[in-house]
């Protein structure tokens, strides 16, 4: 775990090796000041001696000088290394994540990446911070001013030993209690971040329902939960501070009454009174480093959850990797399975595809039609190696696509995805999604062929028109034009549309396919629906059923030949069936 977090550091490793050197530098001149102190007093104040008076307050205002600009120089280059630290993880992650195949990303909600990428990181940066400058200056702190105490007076010093031995064993127990309870915290930012992800996503359906008061309560107990175990553990954190200051007040008490009494006994033999300010003020710097350490404990602890969580993502292996030495160009869009079995969640499930045989050749229309659950889309999403085959072979090109660059088969491959997703931009910012250096003439002959042409010239910014995140602003059917069009402009040799022209009317998702039947004859159409009027104009349509081909063959040798597609035929063209459940016929 360290291993992989300490990758992260990189250009910020000077900052993180000078912010230590700065904490040491700050405890020297720090732990000097009460010894120019005890001086200052036995040899000017007790005397009447100005010159030493003054000799010594410029040689203490140096030390203190010098305090502060290491200390000063130590905040600033560990809040350097600590913020490049949290971003390089956060680019580090963010970029990890766009490595992982669809298999990898099944492992993580949304909610749980966006909290590692949040919340955890936060949580490292912080931890780390502490460590460069606490975890340094507190025990080293602390190890010299008893160390310096012993030198002045063992005997009063012996005070502090039983004083640091009592805090301590009271701050470790607090900090055992206090780091079981934060532990329990940062798991439950995820449910909070799902609920709250969930509700805006689906903001209209929640007011379409009256469902406000429902997401508020249930907003209520994520966040509720988390108020519950951070009161928890601040309630057992905050005796730190009383018990802190019992013990400091304890150790003041018995050194002035003991130390008061050995100046008078001794007349200042044994003990000067420079001497007692002096370990007046170490007190303070000992018992104050061991809090500070516990503190510092108790941050590192709870961010070893929030590192496991980071390395989790960092460590995860994408399953879908480019070959030694992959193939840069698809010839055509000719396309071949061979008893091809496939199985989600890693081969560990029950297969959702069977003995696949299918031979496509370039440039075909190919229909994919089957009931909810046939693994439609698990077929197609082979072609663009989204996922990999369990066994057998997909080939595109005549060339198995595990054998391709992943860039060039997916940019050959493209697909129109069941979910239609705009991002947040103009309507040519999101088609130059396809292709970045399109031309707006290129963008707006995809437009049209497409059909998406005839909303977008009758808007008033036209191409220039902002859409929302998730497009929100336009409707279902315009969206679907629009990532159709964002898909034509990669020029791809195979184009899949899964489930794309369900929003739009029957006469717009004909115009559509006369429109890529002429326009693009060279490029494979393969075309998953639910509807017979999409498929019907298809050289040839496959029938899935439960996993298997059922059919392969012309709509009408299947129309004669195949039961399943008779009856979807029969039920909707009957007008009261779809192909889930078949009408009256």
């Amino acid at each position: 775990m360290l291993k992989t977090l300490s990758k992260q550091i990189r250009e910020f490793r000077l900052p993180a090796i000078l912010t230590p050197l700065c904490m040491i530098g700050e405890v020297f001149f720090e732990m000097l000041i009460p010894l120019m102190m005890a001086s200052i007093i036995d040899q000017g104040v007790e005397k009447g001696d100005m010159a030493a008076i003054v000799s010594i307050g410029l040689r203490m205002l140096v030390l203190a000088l010098g305090g502060l600009l290491t200390g000063v120089m130590g905040g600033q280059l560990a809040a350097k290394a600590s913020a490049g630290f949290a971003r390089n993880l956060r680019e580090a992650m963010f970029s990890q994540i766009q490595e992982f195949s669809f298999s990898n990303i099944d492992k993580y909600s949304t909610s749980s990446l966006v909290t590692r990428l949040t919340t955890d990181i936060t949580n490292i940066q912080n931890a780390f911070q502490m460590i460069l400058r606490m975890m340094v200056r507190a025990p080293l702190s602390l190890i010299t001013a008893m160390f310096l105490s012993f030198t002045i007076s063992p005997r009063l010093a012996s005070i502090y030993l039983v004083a640091v031995l009592v805090l301590g064993s009271f701050l470790f127990m607090i900090m055992k209690r206090a780091t079981k309870t934060f532990s329990q915290i940062f798991p439950k930012y995820d449910e909070l971040n799902e609920s709250i992800d969930e509700n805006v996503t689906a903001i209209r359906v929640v007011k379409a329902f009256v469902r406000e008061d429902y997401e508020t309560q249930k907003e209520k107990k994520a966040s509720g939960n988390i108020y519950q175990l951070f009161k928890k553990a601040e309630s057992i954190i905050v005796l730190n501070m009383p018990v802190m200051q019992a013990t400091v007040y304890t150790c003041i008490l018995l050194i002035s009454w003991i130390g008061a009494k050995m100046i008078v006994t001794t007349q200042q033999t044994a003990l000067t009174t420079g001497n007692l300010m002096s370990l007046l003020t170490y007190c303070m710097n000992i018992l104050g480093s061991l809090m500070f350490l516990s503190m510092a404990f108790v941050m590192i602890t709870m961010s070893q959850a929030s590192a496991k969580r980071i390395c989790e993502v960092l460590d995860e292996q994408s399953d879908l990797v480019n070959p030694e030495d992959p193939v840069f160009e698809v010839p055509d869009g000719s396309i071949e399975y061979q008893n091809v079995m496939f199985t989600y969640a890693g081969g560990s499930g029950e297969p959702v595809l069977r003995d696949i045989d299918l031979s496509i050749r370039s440039g075909e229309t190919i229909g994919i039609i089957g009931g909810t659950g046939s693994a439609k889309t698990s077929l197609v999403n082979l072609l663009s190696r989204l996922y990999d085959v369990d066994s057998g072979c997909v080939k595109v090109g005549g060339t198995d696509v595990r054998s391709y660059d992943l860039d060039t088969l997916r940019s050959k491959v493209s697909v129109v995805l069941q979910k239609n997703v705009l991002f947040s931009g103009s309507i040519l910012e999101n088609l130059r999604w396809g292709d970045p250096q399109a031309t707006e003439e290129e963008c707006r002959e995809a437009c049209r062929l497409a059909c998406a042409d005839e909303f977008i010239e009758k808007l008033p910014e036209g191409y220039n028109t902002h859409i929302e995140q998730g497009g929100t602003n336009v409707s279902g059917g315009q969206r679907q034009r629009l990532c159709i069009a964002r898909a034509l402009l990669k020029k791809p040799k195979v184009i899949i549309f899964d489930d794309s022209t369900s929003a739009v009317d029957t006469a717009t998702d004909a115009k559509i396919r006369a429109a890529l039947a002429e326009n693009i004859p060279d490029t494979t159409k393969l075309i998953v629906a639910q509807r017979i009027s999409s498929v019907s104009h298809a050289d040839r349509v496959i029938v899935m059923e439960d996993g298997r081909v059922d059919g392969f063959d012309t709509p009408e040798n299947l129309l004669k030949t195949n039961r399943i597609y008779q009856e979807v035929y029969e039920s909707q063209t009957g007008g009261n069936g779809d192909f889930d459940e078949g009408g009256d016929r």
